[in-house]
């Protein structure tokens, strides 16, 4: 059992630096995408948790956050702020959309600036509201005509 859990352990490790390895060549030579602008066609939304850690103080956090740079750093220029809501005892649940070409940046611009404040989470989303609003008009007649 530990031998086959070694054995897993090593080969997530080695594809994950060969993914990582691929991710870091692919955003130092891949500059153009800084310079992306979203569109309907390339762009995607992210949102993301950041979770305090309740273990420390806000000051101290807010400290680390200052230190690290992270209003600096996030979200990177040319990355839209769809909201920001604060979601008490959780922390900040942040969504932004942005070419999809950019998502190795905005993942660093929080690897680097936000762990150790944060933990995060991260799910790709998309705007539902104009589709519930139709499925609630459809509902709505349907009702109105029985």
């Amino acid at each position: 059992m530990q031998k086959s859990l070694k054995t897993l352990l090593a080969s997530t490790l080695l594809i994950t630096s060969a993914f990582c390895g691929a991710v870091n060549a692919q955003s130092t030579t891949n500059s153009p995408a800084k310079n992306a602008v979203a569109t309907p066609d390339n762009a995607v939304m992210l949102t993301v948790f950041l979770k305090h850690d309740q273990s420390r103080p806000l000051g101290e956090l807010k400290a680390q956050l200052a230190k690290q740079g992270f209003y600096k750093a996030f979200p990177p220029a040319g990355v839209e702020v769809v909201s920001w809501n604060i979601m008490m005892g959780i922390g900040q649940v942040v969504t932004v959309r942005f070419p999809a070409s950019r998502l190795a940046e905005v993942n660093l611009a929080l690897e680097n600036t936000a762990w150790g404040s944060y933990k995060t989470e991260f799910y790709p989303t998309y705007d539902f509201k104009a589709i519930a609003q139709a499925e609630q008009n459809k509902a709505q007649q349907t009702q109105t005509a029985q």
